[in-house]
């Protein structure tokens, strides 16, 4: 239970005025790129904030390496005692939102803070327009040292990042932590369509439930288990692998997840790899092409982990008929969830690699499950 100091805190922060931070000598701006950035799996990010390497160029279709400079589940992690902060930021694409994606998560920066030892959700930064953005995330609080994680937007690229803070205060990047992550591949629901603010995805919601990082590789409708791809994978040593792309896979292509899972097989040989079934669209019931391909599709895959799992004990399968709830309510578009929805896909996949890790979570704070 939160103690009423607590709840007066993030009623205080909840409600921080967000439309323009303050400019001029009140403010010190600290590069965004010089404080902790977590949610990347190789050292050499083609931009600062991007998830593929500069060496994908050229190796990776070219939507896939495109989406992957797009800054989802990449965070900035810090620490700092002012009594006021700030964030102004750059985006790399025009589109600031899309008709079925709030502008907050598409290219808006979304805060959570360390209180009573879980992250919890602060302020949301809303983004003006395609270019430099700013935001005023809270001000008028008590110095003392915070610790805070910064979310970065779902599907847009941050050509640069800035925090404001008071000019006396400090403000310095938090531990590292290189624990092996949890990898997410998949679709534009793992990428993070079309959640409202950007913790608010499911691999997000993962990294504060599980206490684990997480690297966000969802590629909007490119999602396709290609083997570039995967050998790509095959390079991290993550804690287990979750394979979500059937969505972007038509029943004749579904097969292709089998050399997929080879292909990261050869190079990680006793990784854990949970594979994620299609979800069951909600209106299926009334469209019976679209149950008919999501069906089909699970069969396949199904059938390709019964025979790989004969003599792969590290490979296993989720089901996803209880994703999204049984009142229809989960959903954008029939497909693409809302922020109840990524909750409630959570809420499934959170228990199911807890029970696949093989090595204690450490000590790190950790949110409770709802």
């Amino acid at each position: 239970f939160l103690t009423l100091a607590t709840l007066g805190l993030l009623l205080t922060l909840g409600c921080a005025r967000l439309a323009g931070a303050v400019e001029g000598p009140a403010l010190r701006w600290i590069d965004g790129g010089s404080l902790t950035i977590g949610g990347q799996g190789w050292s050499h990010p083609a931009g600062r904030f991007d998830r593929l390497p500069a060496s994908a160029k050229g190796k990776v279709r070219g939507q896939v390496y495109s989406l992957g400079r797009d800054s989802a589940g990449i965070i900035v992690e810090f620490e700092t005692d002012s009594p006021e902060l700030h964030v102004r930021w750059e985006l790399g694409r025009e589109r600031i939102a899309m008709p079925h994606m709030a502008a907050t998560g598409v290219s808006g920066l979304d805060l959570y803070g360390l209180i009573d030892g879980a992250w919890r959700w602060v302020a949301v930064a809303r983004p003006k327009g395609p270019k430099e953005n700013t935001a005023e995330l809270f001000t008028g609080q008590q110095r003392e040292v915070r610790s805070f994680r910064l979310y970065l937007p779902l599907y847009n690229i941050v050509q640069r990042l800035e925090i404001g803070v008071a000019t006396d205060a400090k403000i310095s990047g938090r531990p590292r932590d290189t624990r092996p992550p949890v990898v997410v591949y998949g679709t534009s629901a793992v990428q993070g369509g079309c959640a409202s603010r950007p913790g608010m995805s499911y691999p997000a919601m993962l990294g504060r439930r599980l206490n684990l990082p997480v690297l966000n590789l969802g590629f909007d409708g490119n999602g396709k288990a290609e083997p570039e791809v995967a050998e790509l994978l095959g390079t991290l040593s993550p804690a287990i692998y979750v394979i979500d792309c059937l969505p972007n896979l038509m029943p004749a292509e579904a097969p292709k997840v089998e050399t997929f899972v080879a292909t990261i097989r050869a190079a990680r040989p006793s990784t854990p790899i949970l594979l994620v079934e299609n979800l069951h669209y909600p209106d299926a019931m009334l469209n019976v092409d679209r149950r008919d391909r999501y069906v089909a599709s699970n069969r396949i895959l199904r059938a390709i982990y019964e025979r790989l799992s004969r003599h792969d004990k590290n490979l296993h399968y989720l089901p996803a008929d209880n994703f999204l709830g049984a009142d229809n309510d989960g959903t954008v578009d029939g497909s693409h969830p809302t922020d109840l929805g990524f909750a409630r896909i959570a809420d499934v996949v959170t228990p199911a690699i807890l029970g696949l890790l093989r090595s204690p979570l450490g000590t790190a704070p950790s949110t409770p499950t709802p």
